[in-house]
């Protein structure tokens, strides 16, 4: 079971929105982009994973899948009415699931 659709960012002019209204916040492997007021019951996630964190699109595929199941163990104690994107850096290739 995958991340609803209803709790994702899909298009571009939301992804634009996050990035030049959110809130920046970044860790060793992470970067988050997070915009509150979505005006929506749920909070939405967009993931992103530049060919600079790895060529092999299996690798960049695998990072997304992770995170998203890290959001959907997480997503009853995340409030409502945000707008998150996430964006994995460099480092974050050798990053383990766990962390």
């Amino acid at each position: 079971m995958g991340l609803p659709t209803s709790l994702r960012l899909k298009h571009w002019q939301d992804f634009q929105t996050v990035y030049q209204q959110g809130k920046r916040f970044r860790r060793s492997h992470l970067l988050l982009r997070v915009l509150r007021d979505n005006k929506r019951p749920t909070s939405r996630f967009g993931i992103t994973v530049s060919q600079k964190v790895s060529k092999k699109a299996t690798d960049r595929n695998r990072i997304k899948r992770q995170i998203r199941a890290a959001i959907l163990q997480l997503y009853p104690q995340i409030e409502p009415g945000f707008d998150v994107v996430i964006i994995v850096l460099p480092q974050g290739i050798g990053c383990k699931y766990e962390r």
